[in-house]
């Protein structure tokens, strides 16, 4: 409503054809977005350098693999039992960029499409005792600006997700499990409510990266949706207003 409200408002007080009008108030809608975004990066980094939280850089990604897409297409499956074998780091870095990673050559956009390019999503990574080579047990949360990661909670968390998600204690087998949530107010100030079904649209596009990226590494994946939002939240450590959408157990193949 607030847009449309912009909208009508200069129409009737200004020479401005609806073409227009729509032009000027989608660029105040992206403004406004960046303007916050910026806020909420500086006070993330505040509560990153309170917390003593440091950022580690994940190894490059692999931009041309030995698996084709329509094989990884084909073979693909919903995995529910992985075997103890932990990740290597570049398997762990590679499925995080084709989640969210920076796609555009010395630009912003991302693996998976976003309405406005808004990003409302964010991928968090729950790590196992061993669930990745030269990786501490804990909680990550992925910065595809940077392609980095900064750990949110100490100690392996999948059990704490698993009871979360109505006690599937299969989940917990995973050597890691990729949550993503979304944070509505990111896109919701330029589409309004709409937007909540934008930033769900995205988090399923993310949802097959990480599908097809897992099964084109000769690994596997499940996906999750029957999960208590608050509970998988506090698991993780995640903002408030971070909303879990998809977990995505991933590894090796039991």
């Amino acid at each position: 409503m607030a847009q449309y409200n912009v909208l009508t408002t200069l129409k009737e007080n200004i020479s401005l054809t609806r073409r227009e009008a729509c032009q000027v108030v989608g660029m105040l809608g992206l403004s406004f977005s960046a303007f916050g975004a910026l806020c909420q990066n500086a006070f993330a980094k505040s509560i990153q350098i309170s917390r003593g939280k440091t950022a580690m850089n994940l190894p490059p990604p692999v931009l041309d693999g030995n698996t084709s897409l329509e094989k990884a297409i084909k073979q693909r499956r919903t995995i529910r039992s992985f075997a103890n074998k932990p990740l290597s780091l570049q398997q762990f870095s590679q499925i995080l960029w084709a989640a969210q990673g920076i796609t555009e050559d010395g630009g912003f956009k991302r693996a998976a499409p976003s309405a406005g390019a808004l990003y409302p999503v964010d991928v968090y990574a729950v790590v196992g005792n061993n669930g990745v080579e030269d990786l501490d047990s804990g909680v990550y949360h992925y910065d595809p600006s940077s392609h980095s990661i900064k750990r949110t909670a100490h100690g392996d968390k999948r059990k704490d997700v698993a009871i979360a998600s109505l006690r599937q204690a299969w989940m917990a087998t995973a050597p890691v499990l990729f949550v993503v949530t979304a944070q509505y107010s990111r896109i919701t100030v330029k589409y309004d409510d709409r937007g909540i079904r934008y930033a769900m649209i995205e988090a399923g596009h993310v949802g097959q990266n990480i599908l097809l990226q897992c099964q084109a590494l000769g690994l596997a994946a499940g996906i999750v949706g029957a999960f208590y939002d608050s509970k998988v939240a506090k698991a993780i450590n995640a903002p408030r207003d971070h909303e879990p959408l998809i977990i995505m157990p991933a590894g090796c193949k039991g």
